[in-house]
């Protein structure tokens, strides 16, 4: 299955819910009259996307139809698809995954709340690299949960890619230190810093990882070059709130959404993008090493809307 085929299946519960109620307001040709447009716009507001980019989408439509007696159902979504896929490479999705020429070492700090598969998520970023012959240090700075820096330490060695870590309880700013420390004297070209999962609404935690940032910037100016809020997407709303104290606390700098596949509010990444202007970097759609995918913001419009590619 090909890059564009994966994120297309991984939209298909998105897809399906939405399509649900846009395949019986769009079946054939209709009169696009405000009572339709509105119950269109409650449909966009289900699935995630927020209510003033739903209120945006709308408008557009609005003004694309604009003395046209009738519009096709086709036509719509494609239309819906063309404004979504805009405002995403507004916020720079689609854009490579590091800058070229990259830092050496290219810092990236990982951060996000319990439970979304963040350290999953950076054994397979290490992957991706190392497939493309970049040497990785993987950094365990989640002191705190049991087993965490084992479970980092399997997905480092799956990758290819080597792994520090220190005792349980450790402070995690030292081990950040000491990570990044290794990671310039040994001349890796990326060091990935993997932190506690915190609930976005704990201010302590969320100073901690500023704690983090504040020790990394003094040690290698301009580190950490990317900052990655890992975001569950079957949070829904949820997700919006998260990206914007971590945007807030955290520097955040760019988006990775696991569990695409496993949701039908994949809207929220537009909602997200629309707001915050925060760039999706890559999607989860699956389990393997090789699903976590390249965000294409064309081929998740036309994924999450149901156009085929040309319609």
């Amino acid at each position: 299955m090909g890059l564009l085929d994966k994120i297309r299946a991984g939209l298909k519960r998105s897809r399906d819910a939405l399509g649900e109620g846009l395949g019986s307001l769009l079946a054939g040709r209709a009169r696009l009259d405000e009572a339709l447009l509105e119950t269109l716009e409650e449909r966009l507001v289900a699935s995630d996307v927020g209510l003033a980019t739903a209120e945006r989408l709308i408008q557009r439509v609005r003004e694309r139809a604009r003395g046209q007696a009738e519009v096709g159902g086709a036509e719509v979504r494609a239309w819906l698809a063309e404004d979504v896929a805009a405002i995403l490479r507004e916020a720079g999705s689609g854009a490579p995954l590091l800058p070229e020429p990259a830092p050496r070492p290219a810092v990236i700090l990982v951060v996000g709340v319990n439970g979304v598969g963040k350290t999953t998520t950076i054994g397979k970023v290490a992957w991706r690299l190392t497939q493309a012959g970049q040497r990785v240090l993987v950094v365990a700075c989640d002191t705190f949960r049991a087993a965490a820096a084992q479970q980092l330490e399997i997905w480092a060695g799956r990758a290819g890619a080597d792994i520090l870590r220190q005792r349980e309880g450790a402070d995690p700013a030292a081990v950040a230190f000491d990570g990044l420390k290794a990671a310039v004297s040994r001349d890796y070209h990326a060091a990935l810093f993997d932190t506690a999962g915190r609930l976005h609404t704990k201010v302590n935690l969320m100073q901690e990882v500023g704690k983090i940032r504040r020790v990394l910037a003094r040690e290698l100016p301009g580190a950490p070059h990317q900052t990655w809020l890992v975001l569950d997407a079957v949070t829904g709303q949820n997700g919006l709130a998260q990206a914007r104290q971590f945007y807030q606390d955290a520097g955040v700098t760019g988006l990775i959404v696991t569990k695409l596949d496993g949701t039908a509010r994949g809207g929220i990444v537009v909602a997200i993008a629309a707001e915050l202007k925060l760039p999706v970097k890559l999607v989860g759609v699956g389990e393997g090493l090789d699903d976590l995918l390249d965000f294409d913001p064309g081929a998740y419009a036309e994924g999450l809307f149901g156009v085929e590619s040309g319609e």
